[in-house]
């Protein structure tokens, strides 16, 4: 019983330092985004790390990475919350890229965006082999 809860534990450690490796979504958006570039500015005029459009944008500075996050979380709080009320569930990495790049399509994104979202996935579980997300839900599954 005890090497059994010994073994338990050592896996609950191991599980927390694997998973802990992960990316999270707001590092995958840069990355994505711009390869944390704050200094890129978009075909639309996109600004900051996280490409926000202009007439989005709060004010301040956009090259600096702090306010660009609070200003990309503020994008995004009210398409999440919108998302959850109208699907009664959160959203999935997949849909959170959808949402941040054509929020419009969440339900039917554009073979690009798909692309695009499945990129974003990929970048958050890259330390996560045992995961997949098809492209086509959004939902995760095991690999048999």
């Amino acid at each position: 019983m005890i090497k059994f809860k010994l073994a338990m534990c050592t896996l609950a450690a191991l599980g927390s330092v694997y998973s802990a490796s992960a990316m999270n979504r707001w590092t995958a958006l840069s990355m994505l985004e711009t390869g944390d570039n704050d200094n890129v500015i978009g075909s639309c005029g996109e600004i900051s790390r996280y490409q926000i459009r202009g007439e989005l944008w709060p004010g301040g500075n956009s090259r600096d990475p702090k306010t660009a996050l609070i200003a990309a979380k503020n994008v995004m709080r009210a398409r999440l919350n919108n998302f959850e009320q109208t699907h009664k569930r959160a959203a999935t990495d997949f849909e959170f890229y959808i949402l941040w790049n054509a929020p419009a399509k969440v339900n039917h994104p554009t073979p690009c965006v798909t692309q695009r979202a499945q990129r974003f996935v990929n970048l958050i579980q890259r330390d996560e082999p045992h995961l997949e997300v098809t492209a086509s839900s959004g939902k995760t599954a095991n690999p048999s």
